[in-house]
């Protein structure tokens, strides 16, 4: 079924494809890679014009967007071949770094897999910058809602995002209807979330309905406050992050949300907390909408209809400002075919890429009310959802900086220190300041 389903979507994204193209894609004509492929001594290259691009990549067994998009590139580009290369997932980042400082390194492209990754490439010089090419070929960047900005190191571009997971609120409308309370809305302050959740908690025992859930991390309230634009999580302040864990706090004492502790010491997953079917609202990421679809059709979840809006925001913040994961693709200074490389790049992270990322139920870097149409299609999603996935603009739950992964771990110390009440709000955000900013100025 699930086989169809794709099927039936892939066949409107190359509908899609086809009117992206007409509207003006930045992607290069088919033509252009076939007419002039370019190799190094060491290149894929052969005289016959044919040439072969080796991928880095991780999981490419169970990822399912990674065939698709190389079929539909070298649809168009027959001379190419795309070969896969897995890294496997645990070490992914470390493996990729150690192999392109090696001096056999021979892969076309890499993916970036996450942040910190990203800037160790980038230190190492083993990546190269992508500004001259983008100009060259008038990429939009803006189409990325910002995400490009934050990963711009030293006033270059290393790497163009194709895939990015934001954060929605994912709400369970049978809990909003036995309530007799109006569904969460797409333009929500956060007083306005606040005041809803706790108009549909029930503390009645044996019929205990909560309001809204906090996964355990502290991505899933110290991050809401970067939404103005106007902080970072690696700023070495973090004052801003005091009315988010007072709300929290708020409604954990009222009984609005599960206890933090109890989370913690039961190791209960999110995704098993929404299928009891007793919460009303959560907020998470888009990842969640392939497992939450697959869990309701599979009888696993007590859970039947779903909604999901766009995250709820600050007073005078605009609605669509959210937070927001991607990977990327890079090429690196030792591919052996660099503008074939980038030609592929390119395909992936612009509207055709991104039409068939869409099909395959994954929510592209460059998303735009086609895409959007795509992604509602899937067989089990809200006919309501879809505006929750049309960002304004997105910011990384972890921008680009040296010392993010040291960053991380005072934050999540003191995370877990106020969220467990061993230290108070004020307590634990002095300590993060100090105990960052002694970290960015080493």
């Amino acid at each position: 079924m699930k086989r169809k389903v794709l099927s039936a979507i892939l066949t409107f994204a190359l509908a899609a494809m086809t009117l992206a193209g007409c509207a003006g894609t930045t992607a290069a004509p088919a033509t252009d890679t076939a007419a002039a492929p370019v190799a190094t001594e060491e290149g894929g290259a052969s005289e016959d014009g044919a040439v072969t691009l080796k991928w880095a990549l991780w999981d490419k067994d169970t990822t399912v967007y990674y065939q698709p998009l190389i079929d539909a590139y070298t649809a168009a580009h027959p001379n190419v071949t795309i070969e896969m290369v897995d890294l496997g997932s645990t070490d992914y980042s470390t493996v990729l770094g150690t192999q392109l400082s090696g001096s056999g390194s021979d892969f076309d492209v890499v993916t970036i897999k996450d942040v910190p990754g990203y800037v160790t490439l980038v230190n190492k010089g083993v990546i190269e910058p992508l500004d001259d090419l983008i100009a060259a070929d008038g990429i939009d960047l803006a189409k990325y809602s910002g995400v490009t900005d934050q990963v711009t190191m030293d006033g270059k571009l290393y790497e163009l995002p194709f895939r990015s997971d934001i954060w929605v609120l994912f709400y369970n409308k049978d809990v909003f209807d036995k309530a007799g309370v109006a569904y969460p809305t797409n333009d929500m302050t956060w007083d306005e979330y606040d005041k809803l959740a706790r108009e549909i908690t029930d503390t009645t025992a044996g019929s205990r309905v909560y309001g809204a859930h906090y996964h355990t991390w502290r991505s899933t309230i110290q991050l809401d406050g970067i939404l103005d634009g106007q902080h970072t999580i690696v700023d070495g302040t973090y004052d801003f992050t005091k009315p988010y864990y007072e709300m929290v706090l708020a409604q954990q004492q009222d009984g609005v949300c599960m206890d933090y502790a109890t989370l913690k010491t039961q190791g209960l997953h999110y995704s098993a907390a929404f299928a009891q079917g007793n919460i009303g609202m959560m907020n998470m990421g888009s990842w969640f909408i392939a497992t939450l679809i697959q869990g309701i059709a599979s009888g696993e979840y007590d859970v039947q209809n779903w909604g999901m809006v766009k995250y709820p925001h600050a007073e005078g913040v605009e609605p669509g400002s959210t937070l927001s994961t991607i990977t990327g693709l890079a090429i690196p200074t030792s591919a052996p075919n660099k503008d074939a490389a980038w030609d592929f790049v390119k395909f992936v992270s612009t509207e055709e890429g991104a039409a068939v990322m869409a099909s395959t139920g994954n929510i592209p870097a460059m998303t735009n009310q086609e895409i959007v149409d795509i992604i509602s299609q899937m067989d089990g999603f809200p006919e309501d959802a879809g505006e929750a996935l049309i960002t304004s603009h997105t910011y990384l739950e972890m921008p680009a900086n040296e010392k993010s992964s040291e960053i991380e771990t005072v934050l999540n110390e003191q995370h877990d220190n106020i969220m467990n009440e061993v230290s108070t709000i004020d307590e634990a955000i002095a300590a993060m300041n100090e105990g960052v900013q002694a970290i960015l100025a080493e």
